[in-house]
């Protein structure tokens, strides 16, 4: 039915005037005469059924990331239905749009690779598009942080869904989740503990329904990293995809996001020194994914400020990590949840927040952690009286192996590797690896370290999760657990053994790793946070003269873009030109 004041489309009904620029009159093209390019945009959106009332009310965009690769997203439709009636029980005008979807096991040659193109459409279609605010739906590893890069770019109000994670499955009265208990039950069958018919039972049972890893793996770090930064509703992190819980959270962010267009809580209010340093925080108290670091570090940029890992270091001494989830301790995501979710963890870490920090609410953390109440018993978030493991997950280190830095996370490394000095046993890149590592003619014990090289940023390129390479199937069948593996590249926040990533410089570039030859002696000290090739700098540099490093180039497309232009693991391995042109320093630091 349209409008009954005068005919629909007449000319000067309803047209905003030339300064607006909210709702449907936002971002609009025009070449001299503005009042027909609203005409026309009008006449057009009324094809689909909308009236004149409907079109003045704030719009509020919704990314639509459904896919059917993308099974951490199959609860997409049902949230964007929650979302829609949120926004229009505020008073708002949903819109959906569809966007880039990247699921970690369909993504070639990694999702990684494909972040930076997900956060540049997220950005994009948000500009060329009408919208007063945005809700960004995501929840698969590297949408949600490329979501959130890309409207850190874009500026305007937006706010975090998290799709949530999936349900727990059972393998013959075992509870088990993706995808902890995947590593671990891959493993028993590499080392022929289990057989195939087992094996393929386990895989049955490991993902029980649609959702994210039901573990503290990438996906549920970046969930528990969105709400520290006050990106989401509060309790938006930690309800499984499936539950009702989960649909009420959407219906909330949908009425939050008008409150934030009508208020203009634009997303910068928000993403402040304060609020990374919040989220720092809960990255080290939850044992969470190594990726989480370079996820913020993206994200950071995009708003000019650099992490400062040495400092991130020195917080991690006195934030124990106090959540027993997989693979640092013994629970899942709905255990999390049904313990009170974030808000159980934020009231332990109040002393350690910046409790003024502003969320997508209008109020600050502080003023959330109260309303949430005095909390109950439970014994998933242990008091810091009691934690999980006495610092915080990650650990940085330095040294001649790593000048740029690397990490380990040490709530899941073995305690005996982690001051240990052994041969390198080098692998040239993942095609080597392939080709030897179940080699029984490998050259290679249980104290050797593992060296992988050119699976960082640009060697991969797209720094895939390598990093935990598998035990040398020699090893496993002996009854090898868990030996000392380094790369530059990054490995899957469900795995667990002693890894170090993310050394930087990479190697494809010609960092120290580059040069690294079998049988040299590597020195690791988790508790001197030292990593050291026992090689001197002047035979470093013989063998860089030797053999020169070519750095790794395309002909065309994104790949050659990629290569072009990305950074190195402290800054994200987002692309140069997409960092803020102002750079406002480092986290923690000097606050504007």
């Amino acid at each position: 039915m349209t409008d009954p004041k005068t005919p629909d489309g007449a000319p000067g009904h309803d047209i905003a005037p030339a300064d607006a620029a909210t709702g449907i009159s936002k971002g609009l093209t025009n070449y001299g005469d503005r009042g027909f390019s609203l005409f026309l945009r009008k006449a057009f959106i009324k094809g689909a059924g909308y009236t004149d009332s409907a079109l003045q009310r704030p719009v509020i965009g919704i990314t639509n990331t459904g896919s059917s690769y993308n099974p951490c997203h199959g609860n997409a439709p049902q949230l964007i239905e929650a979302v829609k009636r949120g926004v229009m029980l505020a008073g708002g005008l949903p819109m959906d749009f569809p966007t880039i979807s990247v699921h970690e096991s369909f993504s070639a040659p990694t999702s990684m690779y494909l972040r930076n193109l997900m956060s540049m459409d997220t950005e994009e279609m948000i500009r060329a598009q009408p919208m007063d605010a945005i809700v960004l739906i995501g929840g698969c590893d590297k949408t949600v942080p490329a979501q959130l890069m890309g409207a850190a770019s874009a500026g305007i109000p937006a706010i975090q869904l998290i799709t949530g994670s999936m349900l727990t499955g059972s393998h013959r009265s075992e509870r088990v989740g993706a995808c902890t208990d995947c590593r671990r039950y891959w493993g028993k069958f590499r080392a022929e503990e289990i057989d195939a018919e087992e094996i393929a039972d386990v895989n049955n049972q490991l993902v029980a329904s649609v959702g994210t890893c039901s573990v503290m793996g990438t996906a549920s770090t970046m969930a528990c990293i969105a709400e520290a930064l006050g990106m989401t509703v509060p309790g938006g992190a930690s309800p499984p995809a499936v539950t009702a819980d989960r649909i009420r959270i959407a219906e909330q962010t949908g009425t939050e996001a008008v409150r934030m267009a009508r208020g203009g809580l634009t997303i910068d209010k928000i993403l402040t020194p304060a609020a990374f340093e919040n989220a720092m925080r809960v990255l080290l108290a939850i044992g969470g994914s190594t990726n989480g670091l370079v996820h913020l570090a993206a994200i950071a940029g995009r708003m000019g400020y650099d992490i400062d890992l040495q400092a991130l270091d020195r917080m991690g001494r006195d934030t124990p990590v106090l959540l027993d989830l997989k693979p640092s301790g013994d629970h899942y995501m709905e255990d999390f949840h049904h313990a009170g979710g974030m808000a159980t963890l934020l009231r332990e870490l109040k002393p350690l927040l910046n409790l003024d920090a502003l969320t997508v609410t209008g109020r600050t953390l502080g003023e959330e952690i109260d309303r949430a109440g005095p909390g109950f018993a439970q014994d998933v978030v242990r008091p810091r009286s009691n934690p999980i493991y006495p610092q915080g997950g990650i650990a940085v280190l330095r040294g001649n192996l790593a000048p740029g830095g690397a990490i380990i996370k040490q709530s899941a490394a073995h305690p005996r590797l982690m001051e240990h000095e052994g041969r390198a046993v080098v692998f040239e890149n993942a095609a080597d690896l392939a080709h030897r590592i179940d080699s029984d003619d490998l050259d290679v014990t249980a104290d050797d370290i593992l060296v992988l090289k050119n699976i960082g940023p640009k060697g991969a390129p797209g720094m895939p999760e390598a990093g935990y390479i598998p035990i040398p199937r020699k090893l496993a069948r002996a009854g090898v657990k868990d030996i000392v593996r380094i790369s530059d590249g990054r490995m899957s926040g469900t795995a667990f053994g002693t890894i170090v990533l993310h050394v930087t410089p990479e190697s494809a570039v010609g960092g120290p790793l580059a040069h690294v030859r079998n049988g040299d002696r590597i020195t690791l000290s988790v508790a001197r946070r030292e990593l050291t090739l026992q090689v001197g700098d002047e035979e470093l540099a013989r063998r860089a003269r030797e053999q020169p490093v070519a750095v790794p180039t395309a002909e065309r497309g994104y790949r050659k873009l990629f290569l072009t232009t990305v950074n190195q693991a402290d800054q994200g391995v987002d692309f140069d030109f997409l960092r803020c042109a102002t750079e406002r320093g480092t986290i923690p630091g000097r606050r504007e």
